[in-house]
């Protein structure tokens, strides 16, 4: 087996498939010095500021002479000196295909009263306001399976009771973006089909009132859907009191379910990848575009996101727009982030982390030029703000932040049923109500921190597996844990503090 992995002919780069020490000889080019595993050396002779290919995409700019053999990183490669900003090819709906007829494949899931499917039975305890959120929680704890298992025992079929809380809902502009941003995904987790029944608990004097957004998200009270607050009801201890009396009244309508056969079609996957390393772009990701490809032919629904992370790359999904208006929407999705970054003191390529970096990944570019390849091969059929009802089917694009517990909750918002998650250094990430798989990169994460992922796309990169194979792997997966087989991060209880809506705006 090759000691690197070379991407495309045209690369200046090829990657380290183990660490590669002094004198190993690398398409006829010897190595200078110790090469990291997943990370980059120079095929050629590079000057300063020349580009630096891999995909047959610019990943950065030379900072320093850099001579062949020699590792490619940090040290040698940035964004150049206009920071990212060069000319881009979008192309609009150039890579456009033809509608398939759809495929057919089944998962058992729970179908709702008006028509949506669930994957998972939950009861949720949301809050309006950061200051409920310890009476939410002594709610939800009055019904853990593992500190008092009986209070379940009669309701095999509700997965459990989970309090999402969040801490923002006040000292912020009530008509303000932020707040807007807020509601709509309170009312997306409100009304998403993974809850069989919802409780939502407040303060009283919070900016983000209960009534104000109930209005606003069209949402009313009903048998399975309970609004009230602390100051109202009289105290914590009455709160507490109260709400477990509600869930005790919505629990045997909640159990009152069966799993049946229903088309793939019901399955809407958030898409996220956190901890990237060198191999993401190799095998995870486009393992699961392969995934994502398979499930869009079942006629289902995959949401990509992260806009700082597919910032450089998003020329890619433009291409595959089914209208131009679509792939405009991205771009000035993308120009809205520039300008958000630079006026809180920041830039683009903040983004990746030191985490990143030690994985082998340099800039934003080639972060985003390796996680765009979630988004498999379909069209791109629409574009969403965040925790916006996602109602499209098929491949379509949410703008959040690249941060994974915001990303993913407005993902969730917007429809997720499913979340899959490639990580390179190791996640332990998990979400409520929607599942959460996670897939490694590399082998030697998946031997490290197995108890945890719940794939291993390092096969890829071990040569044992193709990415088609993987991806086809995945799928059957989905359709598993969709059905109602546990994630990794399910039996480990991951979920209810991974609820980060996202915060924008000033804190007054």
């Amino acid at each position: 087996m090759n000691p690197f992995i070379r991407l495309h002919p045209a690369d200046d780069v090829v990657i380290a498939r183990a660490q590669l020490v002094g004198g190993t000889t690398v398409e006829g080019v010897a190595v200078r010095g110790l090469i990291p595993a997943g990370h980059k050396v120079a095929m050629r002779d590079i000057a300063t500021g020349e580009p630096v290919r891999r995909y047959n995409q610019i990943i950065g700019f030379a900072s320093k002479p850099i001579a062949a053999g020699e590792h490619v990183h940090t040290q040698n490669l940035n964004m150049g000196p206009d920071k990212g900003h060069f000319e881009r090819d979008y192309a609009f709906g150039a890579d456009v295909k033809p509608v398939q007829p759809l495929r057919e494949a089944t998962f058992l899931g729970i179908k709702r009263a008006d028509g949506r499917v669930a994957t998972r039975n939950y009861i949720g305890v949301l809050t309006s306001v950061n200051c409920s959120a310890t009476a939410a929680r002594a709610i939800s704890d009055h019904f853990s399976r593992k500190t008092n298992p009986s209070a379940l025992a009669a309701y095999p079929n509700v997965d459990g009771i989970v309090a999402l809380t969040h801490g923002t809902g006040c000292g912020m502009d009530t008509e303000g973006f932020g707040m807007q941003i807020l509601e709509r995904t309170l009312t997306g987790y409100a009304t998403h089909p993974n809850f069989a029944a919802v409780l939502v608990v407040g303060l009283g004097c919070e900016a983000n009132q209960i009534n104000a957004w109930l209005a606003t998200g069209s949402l009313s009270e009903g048998e399975n859907f309970r609004t009230f607050n602390i100051q109202d009801t009289g105290g914590t201890r009455k709160t507490v009191e109260k709400g477990i009396a509600l869930i005790n009244e919505m629990l045997p309508r909640a159990n009152a379910v069966k799993r049946e056969p229903c088309s793939a079609a019901h399955i809407t996957i958030g898409l996220q990848c956190g901890g990237s390393d060198g191999y993401s772009g190799i095998s995870a990701n486009p393992a699961l575009g392969h995934a994502v490809d398979l499930l869009v032919a079942h006629g289902g629904t995959a949401i990509l996101s992260e806009t700082p992370e597919v910032y450089g790359a998003e020329h890619l999904l433009t291409r595959r727009a089914v209208k131009r208006e679509v792939g405009q929407k991205l771009v000035d999705r993308i120009a809205w982030w520039e300008h958000y970054t630079a006026i809180n003191d920041g830039e683009m390529n903040n983004n990746p982390s030191p985490g990143n970096k030690a994985g082998g990944l340099t800039t934003i570019l080639e972060k985003s030029l390796g996680a765009v390849a979630k988004g498999g091969t379909s069209n791109l059929e629409a574009v969403y703000e965040y925790a916006e009802p996602v109602t499209a089917h098929g491949f379509v694009y949410m703008d959040t932040p690249g941060y994974d517990p915001v990303s993913a909750t407005g993902q969730v918002a917007g429809g997720a049923n499913m979340i899959c998650f490639t990580t390179g250094r190791g996640s332990a990430y998990g979400c409520a109500p929607s599942p959460s798989l996670k897939l490694a990169t590399n082998s030697t994460l998946w031997k490290r921190q197995e108890e945890d992922m719940d794939i291993n796309c390092g096969e890829i990169v071990d040569g044992t597996a193709s990415i088609q194979e993987m991806g086809e792997r995945i799928f059957r997966l989905v359709l598993a844990t969709a059905s109602g087989e546990h994630s990794k991060s399910e039996k480990h209880g991951y979920g209810q503090n991974e609820f980060v809506p996202w915060q924008v705006g000033a804190v007054m």
